[in-house]
């Protein structure tokens, strides 16, 4: 057991560590909340994007990325992201609520902590799966979003829902970025090595930047706020997605790297993009903050729990 338990902090602790960091930084006044912003936009913008735009490009065509497990992924998703829809009506009786809860309770935060899980479980192999896992959840997410979003905001229910997420998905950085590396790739034509190498070095912000902004968006306010939409976004988002994720691999015969690699994906904290999602379209911001701040720092302890379990049944 104790092994077991080392295995799970080596993974999870150095990415706790960062994220504590980012709050006593903010403490001190190291970064404080115009800083947060740049730098939340900038991974936003340009280091995520850049990314993704490496992992796509530089993958090697010849080596067994796992589609199967991102086909999984993505149906998961789709199957999970109906019955959270169904379940909001018996959770919130408050329209408003239903769609930040559903987006709360799905939308994982992949990009950032995700990929810091499965680096630091699995090194550049489980990372590299991890990006194009990214890739193709990103397009599901957002397209998801935007629906859920669109679907419950009492002040938008003559829009067009089709045209918003079009809109939405023209805009996104992240989608940007998957569409200009993937006809890249399917062109034919090599990347430039300048061009590969500059978005890599921009690519290296990401985590240790979009962690540290974590830990310094973290406030008390967030967890006095929480009531019972939070909690149940909260426990559907930690534990009852990833681990019920997790069992349905093993069922279908998934094991070991990709396995481990999906379980880290969807037992992320929610995005924080979900918060400026919610903002801009007029939903209850509040709500998606408090939904945000519990999940990120519960998913440690949670996710510490369930990388023991799988891995004492040799899931990984």
């Amino acid at each position: 057991m104790l092994s077991l338990l080392i295995f799970s902090l080596q993974i999870t602790l150095p990415i706790a560590i960062i994220v504590v960091l980012g709050l006593y930084f903010r403490t001190i006044g190291w970064i404080n909340e115009p800083f947060n912003q740049g730098a939340s936009k900038l991974v936003f913008n340009v280091a995520l994007p850049s990314l993704l735009f490496v992992s796509i490009v530089t993958a090697d065509a010849d080596s067994d990325i796992g589609w199967s497990i991102i086909g999984f992924g993505v149906l998961f998703t789709l199957l999970t992201f109906f019955g959270l829809s169904l379940l909001s009506h018996w959770v919130t009786d408050i329209r408003e609520e239903r769609g930040v809860f559903v987006q709360g309770a799905f939308r994982g935060n992949m990009g950032i902590v995700g990929l810091a899980f499965c680096f630091s479980a699995f090194g550049v192999e489980g990372a590299t799966l991890a990006s194009i896992y990214l890739a193709a959840l990103s397009l599901v997410y957002n397209v998801l979003a935007v629906m859920t979003l669109n679907r419950w905001n009492s002040t938008g229910e003559g829009k067009n829902v089709l045209m918003s997420t079009v809109q939405s998905l023209i805009k996104n950085p992240l989608i940007i970025s998957i569409m200009i590396a993937g006809s890249w790739r399917f062109s034919g034509i090599n990347v430039p090595v300048f061009v590969v190498e500059s978005a890599r070095y921009l690519s290296q912000m990401t985590l240790p930047l979009a962690l540290l902004s974590i830990g310094a968006s973290l406030s008390w306010s967030g967890f006095k706020s929480a009531g019972k939409v939070t909690a149940w976004a909260s426990i559907l988002k930690l534990v009852v997605i990833p681990y019920l994720a997790a069992f349905s691999a093993f069922l279908f015969g998934f094991r070991g790297m990709e396995l481990g690699v999906m379980f880290l994906m969807m037992a992320t904290p929610t995005a924080a993009a979900s918060y400026m999602m919610v903002r801009a379209m007029g939903g209850n911001a509040s709500l998606a903050a408090s939904i945000i701040a519990v999940t990120t720092v519960f998913s440690l302890i949670t996710t510490s729990f369930g990388l023991v379990a799988i891995k004492a049944l040799n899931w990984i």
